[in-house]
């Protein structure tokens, strides 16, 4: 699942890069759900809008990237409530978010018109959000710490994903077996 797929490019690398039989992409944009389909639609992906799609417990994977800074605080638990109830016991959930201690993620949302609205959610915050939804942590990652112009020190970045220096992190989480 592409939880917050928007127009479904991400939906699409998913299912090529896992191999996966099938993926459900989900927004509340109607209108990006429509430019999904024409885009990346298939018998292999389908796309849904949230508010229809119904969660089975039968998923392996769910992703989201920068989705839950836009999700009003009080709606963010019923967002995690509907992703957990989506997965089978022991599927993975990969929660990417924008980390707002970097002052590099700091510019980018507040010169980006997308983000006007966003509430961003620090990885502390983030990670105690997961646990209350009934996820358990496997690890957090700070990711993308130096930009195009020091590319050349990105291969430096795997010796440090544990600090929160890189514009993203990652924390990746399962569903318990039982």
């Amino acid at each position: 699942m592409d939880y917050g797929c928007g127009t479904g490019a991400t939906t699409a690398l998913l299912l090529e890069t896992f191999g996966a039989e099938s993926i459900v992409g989900v927004d509340l944009s109607k209108r990006s759900l429509e430019l999904a389909r024409q885009n990346h639609g298939s018998d292999r992906i389908r796309f849904s809008p949230i508010d229809e799609y119904r969660p089975a417990a039968s998923l392996e994977l769910a992703y989201t990237n920068g989705v839950f800074h836009h999700i009003p605080p009080g709606e963010r638990s019923s967002a995690l409530d509907s992703i957990f109830r989506s997965l089978r016991p022991g599927g993975l959930f990969a929660f990417w978010e924008n980390n707002p201690w970097n002052p590099g993620t700091q510019y980018v949302m507040a010169h980006c018109a997308f983000d006007r609205d966003a509430i961003k959610l620090s990885p502390i915050e983030s990670r105690n959000l997961l646990r209350s939804a009934g996820f358990r942590l496997l690890r957090m990652d700070f990711l993308f710490i130096f930009p195009r112009a020091l590319k050349a020190l990105r291969p430096a970045e795997k010796l440090v994903t544990k600090l929160p220096l890189g514009a993203q992190y990652q924390i990746l989480c399962q569903k318990p077996l039982q």
